[in-house]
């Protein structure tokens, strides 16, 4: 963490309650993208059906958060939807995300539309004791937030300002 950021005068849960009241004040007017829910398909008279990605909110996309009006969660996996096309692919992996893809655009998302799977809520009450949840963390008195996987913590102010006004002012071409 910084040296220069102080720690919270009012404990983490107001700051971070303050700091997400912020965020949804100013990100008001920018798109938000899809969450949803990837199920297995049903068997409908011995049939089995494709599976589809169904919706489950919506949320502003900053980074490795997902903020919406009543949630805050840890992205997961990023699909543009996409409608089903048979073609080769090099790798497996490539074929499973065109599945997914395909998917969430049977589940009724726009063609192209940005979708989050595997999205999990972040402990907001925990995180307001002082506790993590992941990617967030109190340390010294500060919410910070683990930015990636093997990356370091940053202080959530600075990385909630950051991420929002990419969102509500585009870098040109980034949209």
């Amino acid at each position: 963490m910084d040296a220069a950021t102080p720690p919270l005068s009012d404990g983490p849960a107001r700051e971070l309650d303050r700091l997400l009241a912020d965020a949804r004040a100013r990100l008001r007017d920018a798109p938000q993208e899809g969450l949803g829910e990837l199920q297995t398909g049903r068997r409908t008279l011995g049939i089995p059906r494709a599976p589809r990605v169904v919706p489950r909110g919506r949320a502003w996309h900053l980074g490795v958060l997902l903020l919406s009006e009543d949630a805050l969660r840890a992205t997961g996996d990023i699909v543009r939807a996409r409608a089903e096309v048979r073609r080769g692919f090099p790798a497996e992996s490539q074929r499973r995300r065109a599945e997914i893809a395909a998917a969430a655009r049977r589940g009724g998302f726009d063609e192209g539309e940005t979708v989050h799977l595997g999205w999990h809520e972040v402990d907001l009450v925990a995180v307001g004791r002082g506790e993590a949840s992941a990617p967030l963390d109190v340390r010294d008195g500060v919410v910070v937030v683990r930015w990636s996987p093997s990356g370091g913590y940053v202080p959530l102010a600075g990385y909630l300002a950051d991420r929002v006004e990419l969102s509500v002012h585009p870098l040109e071409g980034a949209t």
